[in-house]
């Protein structure tokens, strides 16, 4: 670690004044020190004052200097000062949260002697020691202060450990003690350490030893147990002196003395075990340090000195800036400082255990920290600045880390996923799983607090792709287990953890209930699933319906509605939930129910006050009316008797709110006599068991008391007599037939007969209570009562009262059996038939009426009917002999064997309607034979076909259906079937029933589909017979293909394919079938190719064995020969016949020879023994000296006939000599001689012939002249013989002729000589006519020949003047052409111009164009891209034509995106005010506007270049018709702007004009319909915000930002211009067609909007002055006065002008002098051009003061 001198916090003074003591608050925000004069001062972490107080003494008599603080500690929250004097007294100061809060003291801890040091370790407890040697604790909560231990000796230091849990105390004997209030688990010793050699005035405890130094000037370091480790011995040192004091890091790891002028630092190294010294920091006439504190994040280090100076020291051991955004700040090797460069907010990552911090990463959106040490993971998140350290052994960085979850933080390493919770130092759980993806993890970490739960930690995963494991992380086991058919894609918990969604690949999403353990499947084609946060309902998309479980315990009750997109997000706030669902490219919001997502969250959660509230919120409803009750219940349940009232008051129930009432108020009576909460009294337990109407249990709780008359009193209140009765009976009262007698007469008089009848009859008195009965209308009863006492029967006139009141109340049966017993059966037989009591009228009809009975059988029959009871009414129609209606009885009671057994004893049409419904279910029952014969019973065959169909009984169907379908109509039913059978596997039943309806070729293509071979070729050989053959080929191929060899064999030879056979082994390797097959199959010689192409491919000996054991060795070798395979031929013969090879050889020559090998095939030929036959190709290939070298060496009677054959080809060639002496030295001079004849060389021949052959020269010299009368001249020679013949004759115009007809045939030049002459001998003999004519004739042709000046003389000879000149043009002689015309005819001298002109635009030779036309010359450099030089030689003519190439060049560059260049021609050539120009003039002006990057001091020579172009511009408009026009103004516009632009760069490179700079930004704004709105806004907020004009930068920004949305939604409509009314900011601006300000720095200024918004500490308005207006206003809203602005910066001039000679122009004085002065300091060369450009723009400066040098 070192340390850098940052700034000096307080001053020191010239004598001694020395700083007492300093401290750094807990929350780095605050720093305080004490100066001698007894001020506490108060630093914010910037070093910057913010506040003071003075501290007071114990006893004011003494007056405020009796004392010196000499310690001094923040309280662990920071809102509290600890202050320690040595008048015996420590005060506690509360100073507050903010800066500026009221100092007041809190506590107050009188002392016996003076306090010398003090630290405050932990809440609540001060630590201090004393000048009498005690070392003590003073407690702020209670006020007390109690002694931890004494000494003897001076406490002259006081440090605590790095947790604070324990204290070191020095004392001036030398003396250390140690102290814990918890020694967390190290078991480190308490009491006396160690004995240091000097008062240890210095003093730290590090993390790993205690570190003590002194006036001996030495610095020891003691172990944990007071050993020493290390000494730093300074005492020979003559520039140290004693150790005053020290301080610890708050990590630990490093320890800084002060000394004189000196602050040592020594860091521990943790590889090493010792500590290392650093250089040690040194500063000149600091003089003694006297006190040193550590800011709490180990970032600062303040030291104070002896005369009164603070200075500020950053401690780093290293610095590094993370993606641009983090500044990580390393303050020692286990602690970094992470810093947001953008919000400023730090977090300090810490080891807890002292491991040196490796590498920092910021993941995750860049909210959470990572960080490794050597055996610890560092986990944080940013937002919370809850930090984790977890031990961790490293694993090569193969982690991989999900930051989904909010509270906790997912690591997923070699297959084990590790869960950390942000806070904790703890793993949270750690699983084995390969499914690393947050959609198949769902952790839930107290998200909801529910009632009685006190933590709610759960995981749900993936153990494999179909197994879900749910675990209690607090527990650490499995609470459910969940094996799925298919693959899990998508998985998740509820925030309570009861419930776990989950979807499989199959889009079905299930719900898990984890207490019941029961999976229901809930949806289908799910493709969106989500629960609403903070609830627990659920939002599901199903294909286009949007599904919602208010209540997710009853799944089954979804709430759906239609949708026409797809769901994307779900949204909750401001008291609604809305699915925002995209319909193409809207998104649509779709509001759930609130009230139901609110009401159930609070039910779920216990939270019943919470769904009070919100149900008051609500009007009432059928649905809210439920609500109230489902609450009501709960609450009950949960004994919330307050809000149990509030809902039966709302549900409108009087009567249970005001017994609610009551109860509640007898719980607070009992609450208050006893305390407690009062429910539990059992009178409160018996009313609310009477309130839910279980009676039962409240006299229980009654009885349990004893309160018995409570209980009775409660059952009276409730008329509940019985119950009451029962109570005193079971416990004796004495006032039971009081109660009794009294129970009997409330039954009387409250009407209740029947039960006071049932009393009576209880108590044996049977009349009266049958008096009742028939009172209370009861004559069933009193029946009863009669029926089973014999004496009432014999009462004839009360059984008379009783059966006429039971008729008539209709109790018929009971009637009857009253007049069967008193012998009236006629009577009784009446009422049983009424009372449809049948069994006992047909019993006493068989005894008394037996006539009566079939008809009473019927009637019952039908009774049973109406009562559905078919089955008993069947027999009791066969007895009252109804058949019909026993038939239809029998079919509804499904009867079947008892209908056909009726139906069988009926006649054929009755019958006929009932078998086919019988017939029915006999076919359900596959009982097919019996429903057949129904079926033809019933006439209906048709439905028996259908049945078989059915059943798929074809045949039957067929012999049935043959009876009654057409043809057609089976063979479509057949067919169809048949492809049903062939879909399930029945290939034979299918085929059956396809030839059934002779369709046999439907019955081929389904074997041949389902590759049933066999089964195909039976039907093809049975039904095609001549497709058999193609068929097996056909088969042979596809089984081929499929590697079916043996079978395609078979299919192959049956189509007798033999070949492809052998074909298909031999590709298969299978050489012995292939020869098998061949040799049985083939024809005589196939079994021998296919031996050799087996040899050929075993190659070697083992071929020549092979072809040997097959006797084909021979003939092997000659099919090789033959078929090119030499090597292998040659490998033959070389190992068994050796004789062959000869032949070989030549048949290997005649093959090279084909292919052009020669000179290998010379080779072979001489192996072969045949060297003519070399020599002879050779001569076929005239490779002469090949053939000689061969014939001389292998072949001497050959040498011959190649000299002949090469003097053949010289003769060929026309090289007679060459013939001629080759023919001379194969000594065959007569073929010399035949072949000069032939040639008609008859000279030559003769001469041969007269040296050779001397004897047959007279008989050539005849043949000559025979031949030489035939034929005549010949030839270009012999025409020109002729020609000289013909003038030598003085035939000149046969000769002229003669010479014309010589062709140039290559030899140009002898026909040049040959047309020259013809025209000379023209010329000078022959007529002018004719003459004319050979010139005509001649001329093109020379010029064909490219001699264009001998054609132009022979011309000029005749005087063909244009015809010599085109010669001349022809040959590109354009000065012999120019001299001719102007010599010989003037007229053609344009003639040749206009063709110079266009020869040279052609050959693009620009620089001769421009000396012949200037302009032709100028569009053919544009033409050609060649601008500079286009630019060049405009330069050179005059202004209009420059201006013209201009303007092309500048539209070019503008188009090509290089306005910057464009704008430099303009200032390089001037910028004249063609109104045609105009657009160019605004294109470039807009694009440097719009341009990025210009908005700097670089930029300025870019602005500085378009002012200038501009203002030339308006000048020269000025002095043009264009003067004050529209287009005028607009450029005088265009001008101000661009000064503006200009001089805003040249402010803003000097510091002092940066104001300046800010206003012209601002001042722009005016403009903003020439500038990109958005640009301009965001340069002139920013500017804003660099000088502190926050206001308005916020509303700047704030514009520009509405601006960038507009820009996205591509309008302006949506902008709000309230902050600009009144002002003369433009609201009608074009719409930017781009973004001109990047992502990034958008983002930043929506941050800093946001902030600043969430401050609201700044007022959202604009800086007003004077005149009630806008400050950069030029127009007063209220007068509509318009001022001047300043040339400076653009605000309006309301005082101090300075005005210009030119009008309308003028400067606030302040800013121009401030200008002028920034120019005099920095002699800044733009802000000089500047002035400059005012000079000449504004007609001169108003002071000549000012040089431009």
């Amino acid at each position: 670690m070192q340390l850098k001198h940052l700034r000096t916090l307080l001053s020191p003074q010239d004598g001694a004044a020395k700083v007492t003591c300093m401290a750094w608050s807990p929350n780095n925000a605050k720093f305080a020190v004490c100066t001698v004069d007894r001020v506490v001062l108060l630093y914010d972490e910037h070093g910057e004052r913010r506040d003071k107080f003075s501290t007071k003494p114990a006893d004011m008599k003494y007056g405020r200097k009796s004392y010196m603080v000499k310690g001094m500690a923040f309280s662990p929250d920071s809102t509290k000062i600890a202050i320690g004097q040595t008048d015996n007294i420590i005060y506690v100061y509360k100073i507050g949260e903010d800066w500026g809060d009221k100092k007041v003291i809190c506590n107050k801890f009188i002392q016996t002697s003076a306090v010398i040091c003090l630290q405050w370790p932990a809440e609540y407890i001060i630590v201090f020691g004393l000048a009498e040697g005690k070392v003590r604790l003073a407690n702020t909560k209670t006020n007390k202060s109690s002694t931890i231990y004494g000494t003897d000796s001076y406490v002259v230091s006081l440090t605590t450990n790095c947790s604070g849990k324990g204290i070191l105390s020095g004392h001036a004997d030398g003396t250390i003690v140690r102290y814990f209030f918890d020694d967390e688990g190290s078991g480190e010793s308490q009491g006396k350490l160690v004995n240091h050699s000097c008062p240890p005035y210095a003093l730290a405890w590090a993390t790993n030893s205690i570190v003590a130094a002194g006036c001996d000037r030495r610095i020891v370091a003691y172990g944990k147990e007071g050993h020493v480790l290390q000494t730093f011995d300074y005492s020979r040192d003559p520039q140290e002196r004693e150790f005053t004091t020290a301080a610890a890091s708050p990590g630990g790891q490093s320890v800084v003395l002060g000394s004189y002028d000196r602050l040592r630092v020594f860091n521990w190294s943790p590889r090493r075990s010792i500590w290392e010294e650093a250089k040690p920091k040194e500063i000149a006439s600091l003089y003694t340090i006297t006190a040193l504190a550590w800011k709490r994040d180990g970032s600062r280090l303040c030291a104070g000195t002896l005369c009164g100076g603070v200075e500020l020291f950053d401690c780093c051991l290293r610095r590094s800036i993370y993606k641009n955004k983090f500044e990580l700040t390393y303050v020692g090797p286990s602690q970094v400082i992470v810093k947001n460069l953008s919000s400023g907010t730090r977090v300090v990552l810490k080891s807890h255990y002292g491991y040196e911090v490796e590498e920092v990463k910021i993941l995750g959106k860049e909210r959470y920290l990572v960080a490794h040490t050597s055996d610890t993971l560092l986990l944080g998140d940013l937002n919370t600045n809850r930090l984790s350290e977890v031990a961790w052994q490293g694993s090569g960085g193969n982690e991989k880390y999900f930051f989904e979850n909010e509270n906790v933080c997912m690591i997923f390493n070699a297959g084990e996923l590790t869960l950390v919770e942000y806070g904790s130092n703890d793993t949270l759980g750690s699983v084995r799983t390969e499914f690393m993806n947050p959609h198949l993890i769902s952790v839930r970490i107290n998200e909801r607090r529910q009632r009685g739960m006190e933590d709610n930690k759960k995981l749900a995963y993936l153990v494999d792709i179909k197994t879900i494991a749910i675990v209690d992380l607090i527990g650490g086991y499995n609470i459910g287990t969940i094996s799925h058919e298919s693959r899990v894609d998508w998985l998740e918990l509820n925030e309570t953890g009861h419930k776990l969604l989950f979807r499989d690949r199959k889009l079905r999403l299930h719900l898990y209930d984890i207490e019941s353990c029961s999976k229901t499947m809930i949806l289908n084609f799910c493709s969106y699933v989500q629960w609403v946060p903070g609830s627990d309902v659920l939002v599901a998309q199903n294909r286009n319906s949007l599904c919602v479980w208010y209540n997710i315990e009853a799944p089954e009750r979804v709430t759906m509605s239609s949708i026409r997109g797809d769901v994307v997000g779900l949204e909750r706030g401001e008291g609604k939930t809305e699915v925002m669902v995209t319909e193409g490219v809207t998104t649509v919001a779709y509001t759930l129910d609130e009230g139901l997502i609110e009401f159930g969250t609070a039910i779920d959660d216990g939270n019943y006050t919470r769904a009070t509230a919100f149900l008051e919120t609500l009007e009432m409803t059928p649905e809210t009316e439920a609500m109230w009750k489902t609450l009501s219940k709960l609450a009950l349940e949960a004994r919330q008797l307050h809000i149990a009232e509030r809902c039966f008051s709302a549900l409108g129930h009087v009567a249970k709110a005001r017994f609610l009432r009551e109860t509640i108020k007898i719980a607070d009576q009992v609450s208050q006599e006893y305390g407690g909460e009062g429910t539990d009294f059992y009178r409160v337990r018996a009313r609310l068991a009477m309130l839910d109407k279980n009676y039962k249990l409240a006299e229980m709780i009654f009885l349990e008391q004893n309160a018995v008359e409570e209980a009775m009193d409660m059952y009276r209140e409730l008329h509940r007599w019985d119950e009451c009765i029962a109570v005193a009976e079971a416990k004796g009262h004495p006032s039971l037939e009081k109660l009794r007698r009294g129970y009997y007469q409330w039954l009387m008089d409250t009407q209740q007969e029947e039960r006071a009848g049932e009393l009576q009859e209880s108590q044996g008195d049977g009349l009266a209570a049958i008096s009742l009965y028939l009172k209370a209308g009861l004559p069933a009863k009193a029946a009863r009562l009669v029926l089973t006492q014999e004496e009432l029967l014999a009462n004839t006139e009360l059984v008379e009262h009783i059966t006429a009141a039971l008729i008539k109340g209709e109790l018929y049966e009971r009637a009857g059996d009253l007049f069967e017993k008193i012998q009236n059966p006629q009577r009784a037989l009446e009422c049983y038939c009424k009372g449809n009591a049948f069994m006992k009228a047909v019993e006493l009809a068989r005894l008394a009426f037996p006539v009566e009975v079939v008809r009473l059988e019927e009637a019952w029959g039908d009774h049973l009917v109406q009562q559905k009871q078919l089955d008993a009414a069947i027999n009791h129609y066969i007895e009252a002999r109804c058949s019909i209606k026993a038939i239809e009885a029998a079919l509804g009671a499904r009867q079947w064997k008892k209908a056909i057994y009726i139906l069988d004893l009926q006649d054929r049409n009755t019958a006929s309607k009932y078998y086919p419904r019988v017939a029915q279910h006999y076919a359900s029952l596959q009982e097919y034979e019996i429903a057949e014969e129904l079926y033809t019973k019933g006439d209906r065959t048709k439905d028996a076909i259908d049945m078989y169909t059915q059943a798929g009984r074809w045949e039957q169907a067929h012999k049935l259906a043959m009876k009654c379908m057409r043809p057609e109509d089976v063979s479509v039913l057949y067919i169809t079937q048949a492809q049903e059978m062939e879909k399930q596997g029945k290939y034979r039943e299918a085929e059956r029933l396809y030839v059934t309806v002779e369709e046999p070729d439907l019955a081929i293509t389904m074997f041949k589909k389902h590759k049933l071979y066999d089964d195909m070729i039976r039907l093809v050989g049975k039904h095609h017979p001549d497709l058999l053959s193609d068929t097996h080929l056909h088969l042979g191929k596809e089984l081929e293909a499929e590697g079916r060899l043996q079978e395609a064999e078979y299919h192959y030879l049956e189509a007798q394919e033999w070949k492809a056979t052998v074909n298909m082994y031999r590709s298969s390797g299978l050489w012995e079938e292939a020869y098998r097959v061949a040799k049985a199959h083939g024809g005589a010689n196939a079994h021998k190719h296919v031996a050799y192409l087996w040899a050929k491919s075993l190659g070697g000996e083992a071929a020549v064995r092979l072809l040997n054991k097959l006797g084909l060795l021979e003939a092997a070798i000659d099919h090789a020969a033959n078929n090119c395979s030499f090597e292998f031929a040659f490998e033959l013969s070389r190992l068994a016949l050796t004789h062959k090879t000869p032949e070989i050889h030549l048949r290997y020559a005649m093959y090279l020879e084909d292919e052009g090998k020669f000179e290998e095939a010379e080779g072979e030929f001489i192996r072969a023994g045949k060297p003519k036959e070399a020599v002879l190709m050779f001569v076929h290939n005239q490779d002469w000296e090949a053939a000689q070298r061969v014939a001389e060496a292998h072949d001497p009677d050959s040498v011959a006939e190649v000299l002949v054959g090469q003097a053949r080809v010289a003769l060929e060639e026309k090289d007679f000599q060459k013939a001629e002496a080759l023919l001379l030295r194969a000594q065959r001079p007569g073929l010399a001689l035949n072949y000069y004849k032939e040639a008609g060389l008859w000279s030559d021949a003769l001469r041969i012939c007269k040296d050779y052959m001397p004897g047959q020269l007279e008989a050539l010299q005849e043949e000559y002249e025979r031949e030489a009368t035939k034929k005549g001249a010949r030839g270009v020679e012999g025409l020109v013989e002729q020609a000289r013949q013909w003038e030598q004759a003085g035939e000149y115009s046969r000769a002229v002729d003669c010479y014309l007809k010589v062709r140039d045939s290559g030899n140009s030049s002898l026909a040049e000589k040959c047309w020259m002459k013809a025209a000379e001998l023209s010329i000078k003999f022959l007529l002018p006519q004719r003459s004319l004519e050979v010139v005509r004739a001649v001329g093109p042709q020379l010029v064909g020949i490219g001699k264009h000046s001998a054609a132009a003389e022979l011309y000029l000879n005749l005087d063909l003047v244009k015809e010599a000149i085109d010669a001349f043009i022809e040959g590109e002689e354009w000065n012999k052409a120019k001299r001719v015309a102007k010599e010989l005819d003037p007229r053609y001298e344009d003639y040749v111009d206009e063709h110079y002109k266009e020869f040279l635009k052609n050959q693009g030779k620009v620089e001769s164009l421009v000396g012949v036309d200037v302009i032709a010359a100028l569009d053919l450099y544009v033409e050609q891209g060649q601008w500079d030089k286009c630019i060049e030689t405009a330069t050179k003519q005059n202004y209009k034509i420059l201006h013209k190439y201009v303007a092309l060049y500048a539209t070019h560059l503008i188009r090509e995106g290089s306005s910057t260049q464009a704008l430099a021609l303009y200032v390089q050539h001037g910028a004249p005010a063609n109104p045609q120009n105009f657009n160019i003039y605004k294109r470039i002006f807009t694009d440097m506007v719009s341009s990025p990057g210009t908005n700097s001091a670089e930029a300025y020579h870019s602005w500085a270049d378009l002012r200038d172009v501009l203002f030339n511009l308006c000048e020269n408009l000025v002095k043009s018709s264009e003067a004050n026009s529209p287009a005028h103004e607009e450029f005088e516009t265009m001008l101000l702007i661009a000064h503006y632009y200009a001089t805003r760069s040249a402010a803003q490179s000097i510091k002092q004009l940066e104001t300046v700079a800010a206003r012209l930004s601002v001042s722009l704004l005016r403009h903003t319909q020439l500038l990109p709105a958005d640009k301009a806004f965001y340069e002139a907020g920013i500017s804003a915000k660099a000088v502190g004009w926050e206001d308005m930068a916020f509303i700047f920004l704030n514009r520009f930002l509405d601006l960038t949305d507009a820009i996205e939604e591509g309008t302006l409509d949506a902008l709000d211009h309230s902050d600009f009314q009144d002002t003369d900011i433009p609201f009608e601006v074009p719409l930017p067609a781009k973004q001109h300000v990047p992502e990034a720095q958008r983002e930043e200024v929506r941050d800093w909007v946001l902030t600043v918004s969430m401050d609201q500490r700044l007022e959202q308005v604009l800086p007003r002055d004077e005149r009630g207006a806008y400050e950069a206003s030029l127009v007063a809203a209220s007068t509509g006065v318009r001022a001047l602005p300043c040339l400076i910066t653009g605000y309006p001039i309301l005082r101090n002008k300075i005005e210009f000679k030119r009008p309308g122009k003028a400067a606030n004085k302040d800013n121009w002098n401030k200008f002028l002065m920034a120019i005099k300091t920095t002699h800044s060369p733009a802000c000089q051009d500047v002035l400059k450009f005012i000079s000449q723009w504004c007609g001169g400066l108003p002071s000549t003061s000012f040089s431009f040098q």
